[in-house]
């Protein structure tokens, strides 16, 4: 007897539906599980015998065969449970309903009949959509997330005999329903506020443009300046996820299974801060079947690189091409996917082994060559592509007991997003949302100087050394300048305030 039901499984971080055919022949009791299934896939033949029995139901001791649909791409993980242990159900005559084509099943089965929740739930809810599927039924931990996406229902079962119960209408389950823009609302409050730095003034200015322009920053400074306090309240300034933004960066975290249990959408900007251990798959992505890096999982948020000397030389080269396409491509024998991976990048790092060198109240205890070394693992081209470089000294006692309070991030955040609102209007068809991402094109257009900011640009790129990229890199910093002052042209005191963020360009990497 065959009897057939829908799963689906996901690839990148787009899902596809996987039809499960269960056939039941007479024999000794065999279980064969065939369409290039996984080790994971395989070994839930006993999950399934388990959980079947454990709840009292009759399991068919015949020969099973599972065929996962398509059979010519891998199918990887545990999420196919229910859908087969309900296919083996419907050949028993268990089911009430021979007809399951407007349900998509998943979950995995515990050895009791209960569901654990799976990874890509709200991917896979989009699919059930663009299908024309009506019903969704999986873990009641995945329903929030899952409930997101308009016009399916979806439904959160905990066990296999609740899952019966909804399929033979013998209980009375009323589907799962968010208020996605309140949810987004509830999730986007930060505990973090940019009030608690104390001083650091040129620096909270250099982040504010960093911020205003999604410019890519690097902070050098004495151990205790501040550096890791001020990135950590970056995003509490970025501009508010926008809906399709907050259902792209959620889709990315429940791919990776990061995203926090019984959370429907990730509502603040992600922060991501790996440790400099991390390996170059882990930054960028990779494994058998690839899985999204810490770049993507900062997409449309903030990458923190800390003790940026100290990552791997190899590690750091691999993030050009995600700085300059806001994508990374993982190429495998089998496949290639693309994650999307546009974010800031936030850096800091001391400007010694010791940490010392140009601060006037401690020694430095490095020698030339030393600090030569420390500072060379930072390669010239990925210097060139992060637009705002900062000194930040060590803070003074009176300013570190100084009780009046700077700026709230509230106060910041409304200047930046009136900022990136001007940048929004102005590249509107262009496929652009922030000054960092203008091209050669785009530079050219919006970035006309005057014959006084000419002079002074030319006099920074010839005293300082600068590459042609830096060059359009302090433009574009200018231009954001700009947008915060609310002025419709690059004048003489933006490209100035622009260079001063490049002078480290020659007073470290000399």
């Amino acid at each position: 007897m065959l009897f057939k039901s829908f799963s689906a499984a996901v690839y990148g971080i787009d899902a596809y539906l996987v039809e499960v055919e269960v056939d039941i022949s007479a024999g000794k009791g065999d279980f064969m599980t065939v369409g290039l299934p996984d080790a994971a896939v395989r070994e839930s033949r006993e999950r399934i015998k388990s959980a079947i029995k454990n709840c009292g139901l009759d399991f068919p001791f015949q020969n099973i065969t599972v065929n996962l649909a398509p059979a010519d791409v891998k199918k990887e993980g545990s999420g196919f449970d229910l859908a087969i242990a309900l296919g083996i159900l419907g050949t028993t005559g268990a089911l009430l309903k021979n007809d399951l084509k407007q349900h998509v099943f998943m979950g995995e089965l515990s050895l009791d009949g209960g569901l654990r929740p799976i990874k890509g739930a709200l991917s896979i809810a989009a699919m059930t959509r663009q299908k024309g599927i009506r019903k969704l039924v999986l873990p009641v931990e995945n329903a929030q997330e899952a409930a997101v996406v308009q016009g399916v229902d979806v439904f959160g079962v905990r066990s296999l005999p609740e899952a019966l119960d909804l399929i033979n209408e013998t209980r009375e389950f009323v589907a799962e329903r968010v208020n996605a823009r309140e949810m987004l609302a509830r999730a986007s409050q930060s505990a973090v506020d940019f009030r608690d730095v104390k001083g650091q003034l040129h620096a909270k200015r250099a982040i504010e443009v960093a911020a205003a322009g999604s410019h890519n920053i690097l902070m050098i400074g004495p151990p205790g300046a501040g550096k890791t306090m001020l990135a950590k309240r970056i995003p509490t300034i970025l501009p508010p996820l926008t809906f399709d933004e907050a259902i792209q960066t959620t889709k990315i975290h429940s791919v990776a299974g990061v995203l926090e249990s019984g959370a429907g959408l990730v509502g603040i900007r992600p922060f991501r801060n790996p440790h400099h251990t991390i390996s170059d798959a882990g930054l960028i992505g990779g494994g058998a079947v690839p899985r999204p890096g810490e770049v993507s999982l900062a997409h449309n948020g903030l990458l923190f690189l800390d003790e940026l000397p100290e990552f791997q030389r190899n590690v750091l080269e691999v993030l050009r091409q995600p700085l300059e396409d806001g994508s990374v491509t993982i190429a495998r024998a089998s496949m290639s996917l693309t994650f999307p991976a546009r974010f800031t990048l936030a850096a800091a790092m001391n400007p010694c082994p010791c940490g010392f060198f140009n601060d006037s109240s401690r020694q430095c205890t490095c020698t030339p060559p030393m600090i030569q070394r420390y500072i060379s693992k930072i390669s010239g081209p990925l210097l060139d592509r992060i637009d705002i470089h900062i000194d930040m000294p060590a803070v003074k006692y009176r300013e570190l007991r100084d009780d009046s309070g700077g700026e709230s991030s509230e106060e910041i955040r409304e200047r930046v997003i009136k900022a990136r609102q001007r940048q929004l209007q102005r590249y509107q068809g262009e496929k652009v949302y922030s000054n960092a991402q203008m091209s050669p094109r785009l530079i050219r257009r919006y970035c006309a100087i005057s014959a006084e900011c000419e002079k002074l640009l030319e006099d920074a790129v010839n005293r300082l050394g600068l590459s042609a990229r830096a060059h359009d890199r302090i433009l574009k910093v200018a231009r954001t300048i700009a947008d915060l002052d609310g002025a419709e042209s690059i004048g003489s005191m933006h490209i100035s305030e622009a260079i001063q963020y490049r002078s480290l360009d020659r007073n470290y990497w000399a």
